[in-house]
């Protein structure tokens, strides 16, 4: 019997760099770019649907988000001027620098946005905003699915192609999650059904993600990402249930708890694809043995 191999590297160096961003800034950079890009969309339909108290909300919602979320890079890059510098040039090829560029327009539209609805002036301008806002949130909702991807990282490259659909699907269910819990039931139908599609858009495109990863998957099942997307699971799903039974007006307290799940069970996802991410870049197993395969593939089609 042929021992199972041990991988290692060069005076037990990893093969990759493990990245050094800090979970706080950077997971939380990614899930406040879905809640803010998927709150813009919820806000324009609010408004075009004659829904005040649904839109409100959402776009204060995208604004503190958005606001946030730009706050979180900032920390850990370090120094704002490096953000800034990311704006000398545009580079439609870098997910970075195209990300950079999407952020520095979309930011100031969803202030607007919501500083003209709690004004109650300035409606016109106000409604360009929102529209505006609404036709990059989904570029800013999914764009940093297409920024980890496009790293080494084998946990996230391997995901390159479903991982924008589960960022677009956890995106959507914590905005709506947000919108149960602050808007009133009679105007959350919309927040309602976003919030099914998209956790159905979320669960489902993961589940695909992890079968067609192979080997990649594995950290996903591990660890501190396991118990995460565990969570994740429970909360999305049953947050999503939850608000699809709330629909009456007296169903306020389960429209709340609803909102405050999918809230949850988005941050959890969001958490578990960085921690994934992270072990695989540690463990030089998850970069040698899918380079093997993809060898051994080409040499058999040659």
């Amino acid at each position: 019997m042929v021992p199972d191999a041990a991988f290692s590297s060069y005076y037990g160096r990893p093969v990759l760099n493990e990245p050094t961003w800090r979970a706080l800034d950077i997971a939380g950079y990614l899930y406040l770019g879905g809640l803010a890009g998927a709150s813009s969309l919820l806000a324009a339909g609010a408004e075009a649907t004659g829904r005040p108290a649904l839109g409100r909300p959402a776009k204060l919602g995208a604004a503190g988000a958005i606001s946030l979320s730009l706050a979180a890079l900032v920390h850990d890059l370090g120094r704002p001027a490096r953000f800034l510098n990311m704006l000398r040039v545009f580079k439609p090829t870098s997910p970075m620098s195209v990300g950079s560029w999407l952020l520095a327009g979309y930011a100031p539209l969803t202030v607007a946005a919501a500083a003209a609805d709690v004004a109650g002036r300035y409606r016109l301008p106000g409604s360009a905003a929102t529209a505006a806002a609404a036709v990059l949130g989904p570029a800013v909702a999914t764009y940093t699915a297409v920024l980890v991807a496009d790293t080494a990282v084998p946990s996230w490259h391997e995901g390159y192609r479903e991982l924008p659909f589960v960022f677009a699907g956890s995106g959507a269910t914590a905005a709506a999650g947000l919108a149960l819990v602050a808007a009133p039931v009679g105007e959350a139908g919309p927040a309602r059904r976003m919030a099914v599609l998209g956790a159905a858009l979320e669960l489902g495109a993961f589940q695909v993600m992890k079968r067609r990863m192979g080997l990649a998957a594995e950290p996903f099942e591990q660890g501190r990402a396991h118990r995460l997307l565990r969570v994740a699971e429970v909360l999305t799903s049953g947050g999503a249930a939850l608000a699809a039974l709330s629909g009456r007006p007296r169903d306020r307290r389960s429209a709340a708890v609803a909102g405050a799940a999918l809230l949850g069970g988005s941050a959890a996802l969001r958490f578990a694809v960085f921690h994934a991410g992270v072990a695989s870049a540690r463990d030089p197993k998850y970069t040698v043995v899918p380079q093997r395969e993809r060898l051994r593939a080409r040499s058999a089609d040659g």
